[in-house]
């Protein structure tokens, strides 16, 4: 069987890691044009560090992030509520790890380059639209980068792994669109110290009053004993407007709610001033499909391990229209 995997983000490429280890030919098509570290944290819960472990990525994985021991609630006023153990601390035969989004990508990228073959993984291919019949399936593909189109790939199946705007859902799902949950949040990464002994995911807050979750992606990122403390602020808006996930975060639109967060454990306004970088994520769904699957062709969104990884739906189809 010859398996074409539309989109080569975390999904696709842990797909064709899989479909490589039972002997399934597997051939990537990528829009972005290259694979860069793009983005900020996300949280590899010990279901995800199962997958990724029998995928031969379990040590490189946990030696590239941080491995979680506890995780702490505190309200508003920095107020311990309760902490409970994590991952292999918690009883679990896999760890919890917290690790830079853009780490995770390149490791299952360079895996998926030594097991497929580099010439199976193309960049700057665009999927634009999918057709089957009795025999197989046909892709057309357009170059992202100048727009031209490419020859039609045939294969035996098809499975769209091509984000939250996916293209072949939206050909069998004309009326597709992102529903926003009128939640807005703002996610950083800060060099400092550690807090609470660098290895605990704090939430603090709620999302009525402003919400915080940080969490330690990278040891000794400097050296100096700093770690890359990733952060997310979150905020109930009074809408449901679209807003634009393509855009840096702006300073001005949330930290006044965060100004006076100064707690003996942290300062949290300090490290949302000190970020490297913000970037503005609103929260979305979607809603329901009938069908995930037509024939030859697989809608595989939700089929891979992002069912174990924190992080915002749209992460993989935002950095990779980022550049």
């Amino acid at each position: 069987m010859d398996v074409a995997i539309v989109g080569g983000g975390i999904c696709g490429l842990s797909l064709a890691l899989n479909l490589s280890q039972r002997g399934i030919a597997a051939r990537i098509y990528e829009r972005a044009g290259e694979i860069k570290p793009l983005g900020v944290g996300i949280t590899l819960l010990p279901h995800a560090m199962r997958e990724l472990t029998a995928l031969g990525l379990g040590e490189e994985l946990l030696a590239a992030g941080i491995e979680n021991r506890e995780s702490c609630f505190f309200n508003r006023f920095g107020q311990l509520i309760y902490r409970e153990a994590r991952g292999k601390f918690a009883g679990y035969q896999y760890p919890e790890v917290g690790i830079h989004r853009g780490r995770l990508h390149l490791i299952l990228y360079e895996a998926a380059r030594r097991r497929l073959g580099a010439d199976d993984i193309l960049l700057d291919h665009d999927c634009v639209g999918v057709e089957q019949d009795e025999a197989g399936a046909t892709i057309h593909i357009k170059q992202t980068s100048t727009g031209q189109k490419r020859e039609s790939v045939r294969a035996d199946v098809v499975i769209a792994c091509d984000g939250i705007n996916s293209a072949i859902r939206k050909q069998f799902y004309p009326q597709d669109k992102v529903v926003f949950a009128g939640i807005n949040s703002w996610r950083g990464v800060t060099r400092r110290k550690p807090v609470l002994g660098g290895r605990t995911y704090m939430r603090v807050g709620s999302i009525l009053t402003g919400k915080m979750v940080i969490y330690p992606i990278v040891d000794n990122v400097d050296g100096d004993g700093n770690q890359l403390i990733n952060w997310m602020a979150e905020i109930k808006r009074d809408t449901f407007e679209p807003n634009d996930w393509n855009k840096p975060g702006d300073l001005a639109d949330f930290f006044p709610l965060y100004e006076s967060w100064r707690f003996d454990w942290l300062d949290v306004a300090q490290m949302i001033r000190d970020a490297d970088q913000i970037l503005e994520y609103p929260m979305v769904d979607k809603d329901p499909i009938e069908r995930w699957t037509f024939d030859q062709i697989l809608h595989a969104a939700r089929l891979d391990i992002t069912t174990g990884i924190h992080g915002d739906a749209a992460h993989d189809d935002r950095l990779r229209h980022a550049e």
